[in-house]
């Protein structure tokens, strides 16, 4: 008789609401532990998730479970691309873009139910000058905002709209050179989605088509925006709709490059980056396995 699959659950103890779960006891009650034995092990500081992945992965873990948001999915995922061991997701963010894509379900005993199930599927993921992504990368506007959520003390949805609606309009596009497909072309830059996942999170589509097993990016490019735009760019957004040429241009590829004559700001998975003057973006096709709803 071979033994029961070991998980990992690797809890961020700063994600969640306030009005906090005992996660470990509804663990502990919910789990088939006559199908699985798991550990609990928390993250102690940025970048220390990764790790912890990569460690359980190593010793044979068949699924590493990431406790929190899209940073410490994203960091998770990090640690266990290319490897046989698959990732699974207790959303416990504000955003839970990945979670959402997957049909995942929000609430953390239907989550539970999905990783008692064990259905495992294979997925893509990017990167961007290096950093990995699971759901999506941008430079620009969206990765402005995510530097300035990320030194918020207030976090949530509502802080990032009231975040948006505040700075949406101050944001300067600035002039890029990029390499889609083969062809270069100088363009204005407000922003430049590179869309894994069809969604940010929270249920706003930048790109409704992506398909998140088909090898490609699916790139969204706002060039310049004006209130009219930015309205009607928010409401196609909301409603898992393509917005039209005036508003944004989309391309899909699996290899981007893009100039600038000045440093601008990126992130990946809605974490911020830094600032750079080249981006190289690329896909690494079903380079992940997630364990995910039947």
């Amino acid at each position: 008789m071979s033994s029961r699959p070991h998980i990992r659950f690797i809890i961020n103890p700063t994600s969640g609401p306030k009005n906090r779960v005992d996660v470990p006891a509804r663990i502990e009650d919910l789990l088939d532990r006559k199908k699985f034995k798991y550990d609990v092990v928390f993250t102690k500081h940025a970048g220390h998730a990764p790790n912890l992945a990569r460690e359980a992965a190593d010793k044979g873990c068949e699924i590493v479970v990431a406790v929190g948001g899209d940073g410490t999915v994203n960091e998770v995922a990090r640690g266990l691309v290319y490897s046989e061991t698959a990732l699974g997701i207790l959303p416990r963010g504000s955003g839970n873009g990945l979670a959402r894509h997957l049909k995942i379900p929000m609430g953390l005993d239907g989550a539970l139910k999905v990783l008692n199930e064990g259905h495992v599927s294979t997925i893509d993921s990017g990167s961007i000058n290096g950093n990995a992504f699971f759901t999506t990368a941008g430079i620009g506007f969206d990765a402005y905002i995510s530097s300035v959520f990320a030194g918020n003390k207030k976090r949530g949805l509502q802080t990032y709209v009231e975040l948006v609606m505040k700075e949406v309009l101050n944001y300067k596009h600035l002039p890029v050179k990029a390499s889609i497909n083969d062809h270069s072309f100088d363009t204005d830059c407000y922003v430049m989605a590179f869309a894994n996942a069809a969604q940010y999170g929270n249920n706003a589509y930048i790109a409704p088509m992506a398909d998140i097993q088909d090898g490609h990016l699916d790139v969204c490019l706002v060039r310049k925006l004006d209130l009219i735009k930015a309205l009607h760019l928010s409401y196609c957004m909301l409603t898992k709709q393509l917005a039209n040429a005036d508003s944004a241009e989309y391309f899909k590829t699996n290899h981007v490059k893009v100039e600038t004559d000045e440093p601008m700001m990126f992130h990946a998975d809605g974490e911020f980056m830094g600032k750079a003057s080249e981006f190289d973006v690329q896909m690494n096709p079903l380079s992940l396995k997630v364990v995910v709803p039947k």
